[in-house]
C-alpha cells in the first residue's frame, strides 16, 4: 500500500472525490504487455482507458499501434484529433455516424468497422450512400463449443470458415471493402485462473482456436485477397494468443490500468495504475466509518467481483447490508479508528475504463509529484454509451 500512500501525500491539497493516474504504473503495465506479445503489435482497446491522453501515451510505446473503438461516433471523433488506425470493433446500426463516415475521406481511410454477419453487411447497404467503400472487419466467434455448452461471449453468429466467406463476398458485393478478422476469446482472456477447470477451458479453447483462425483466415482471403487485420486476444490471453501465425496483431487494454478483475491471473499480474479517492464524512461508530459516493459498480454478472475494492488504508471492508453507495459507502474494520472526518480511503475499480465515465479528469501522478490533470472522455463532454 505504500504507492496509495504516495498518491495520498502527492494530492494533499485536493478535495476528495477524485481518481488519480500513476505514469510510473501505467507505463510498467505498458512494457509488461509488450513483454507479454512478444513481438506481436498490440491494438490498444479504447473502452478500457477512456481517456484520450493515456491512449495517446500507449501509441506512443513501441509495440502498440491502432485503436481499438467501441463506438463509431468515438472512432470518427478519435480520427478527427488526429489518430489513426481506428478499429470499430462492435457492430454499429447508428444511420448518423455511417453517414458522417462515409462523408469523410480521411476518415474513410482510418476507421475500419465490424461486420458480423449477411444480416449485418444486408443493413449497411441499405443504410450507407451508394459507391461508399467503408472498410469492414469480420468479426468471427471464438467460444469453445463443447457439444451443446458455449463458452464465452456471445458475439458474433460467423463461426466457420465456410460462413465467414459467405459474409465476406456478401461485403464486397455491397461495395465493402473487406479489410480484416477478428477473433475475441473471452473465455481466455477474461477468465482468471480461479480453478483447474478453468485452466482446462483455456488450454482446449485455445487449442480449437489456433485450428479454426487459420482455417477461416484462407477461406475468406480466397474471396478478398490479403488482410490488413487479423485481430485476436486480450489482456489476459497475449501470451497464449501471441503463438498463432494466423494473427497479425493482438489487443489490449485493461493490462494497461489494472482493474481489480485482473488480479486473480496465474501468468501475470498488472500494477494498479489507476484508483479514486474518496472522504470520510461520517463516523456512526467506533469501527465504521462512511465515504461520501463511491457506487461505481462495474458492468457484467451482478455480484461481489463488480464492486469497487479498498486499496487503503488495510483493514477496512465494505459493509453487506450497503455495499458502496449512490451518497454513502460505510466500512467497517480496525482501520475505521485511526480516520476522522476529511481523510480518504483509497479504492478500484472492478473494470479498467468505466471509472472514466464518473469523473471528469484524472490526476496524473509520476515520480511521486502530480504533473498534470487531464479530461477523461467526460470531461470532454463524450458520452458514447
Amino acid at each position: 500500500m505504500a504507492r496509495a500512500q504516495m498518491w495520498d501525500r502527492a494530492t494533499a491539497g485536493r478535495d476528495a472525490p477524485f481518481a488519480v493516474v500513476d505514469l510510473d504504473e501505467y507505463d510498467a503495465n505498458a512494457a509488461d504487455l509488450v513483454r507479454r506479445a512478444a513481438g506481436r503489435p498490440i491494438r490498444v482497446a479504447s473502452k478500457s482507458i477512456r481517456v484520450r491522453h493515456l491512449l495517446e501515451r500507449a501509441l506512443a510505446t513501441d509495440g502498440f499501434t491502432g485503436v481499438m473503438s467501441y463506438s463509431l461516433r468515438e472512432a470518427l471523433w478519435l480520427v478527427g484529433e488526429g489518430m489513426g488506425d481506428v478499429f470499430v470493433a462492435y457492430p454499429t446500426t447508428d444511420r448518423e455516424a455511417l453517414a458522417a463516415l462515409a462523408g469523410d475521406e480521411h476518415a474513410l481511410r482510418e476507421v475500419a468497422i465490424a461486420v458480423d454477419s449477411v444480416e449485418h453487411v444486408e443493413a449497411l447497404r441499405r443504410w450507407l450512400p451508394k459507391g461508399a467503400s467503408v472498410r469492414v472487419v469480420v468479426d468471427v466467434d471464438a467460444s469453445l463449443r463443447l457439444g451443446p455448452v458455449h463458452l464465452g461471449v456471445r458475439r458474433s453468429p460467423t463461426r466457420s470458415p465456410r460462413a465467414a466467406a459467405k459474409v465476406a463476398r456478401t461485403a464486397q458485393a455491397a461495395g465493402l471493402a473487406v479489410v480484416g478478422l477478428m477473433f475475441y476469446d473471452a473465455q481466455i482472456a477474461g477468465l482468471p485462473d480461479s480453478s483447474p477447470a478453468v485452466r482446462l477451458v483455456k488450454a482446449r479453447s485455445d487449442a480449437s482456436l489456433r485450428r479454426r483462425r487459420g482455417a477461416v483466415r484462407s477461406a475468406v482471403e480466397d474471396v478478398v485477397g490479403p488482410l490488413e487485420i487479423v485481430n485476436g486476444g486480450g489482456t489476459g490471453s497475449l501470451h497464449v494468443t501471441r503463438e498463432d501465425p494466423a494473427l497479425t496483431e493482438l489487443a489490449a487494454g485493461s493490462g494497461l490500468i489494472g482493474p481489480t478483475l485482473f488480479d486473480g491471473y496465474d501468468d501475470f499480474s498488472p500494477r494498479p495504475a489507476v484508483a479514486f479517492a474518496l472522504p470520510v464524512v461520517r463516523r456512526p461508530a467506533r469501527d465504521v466509518v462512511t465515504c461520501f459516493s463511491g457506487g461505481y459498480i462495474a458492468s457484467g454478472p451482478a455480484g461481489d467481483s463488480r464492486v469497487p475494492s479498498v486499496h487503503h488504508p488495510a483493514g477496512l471492508d465494505l459493509i453487506g447490508t450497503e455495499g458502496t453507495g449512490e451518497v454513502q459507502t460505510p466500512l467497517r474494520g480496525k482501520a475505521a479508528r485511526d480516520l476522522g472526518i476529511g481523510d480518504r480511503v483509497w479504492f478500484r475499480h472492478a473494470k479498467a475504463g468505466e471509472l472514466a465515465e464518473r469523473f471528469d479528469e484524472y490526476v496524473v501522478i509520476r515520480g511521486g509529484e502530480v504533473v498534470d490533470v487531464v479530461p477523461t472522455y467526460r470531461g470532454e463532454g463524450k458520452n458514447f454509451g
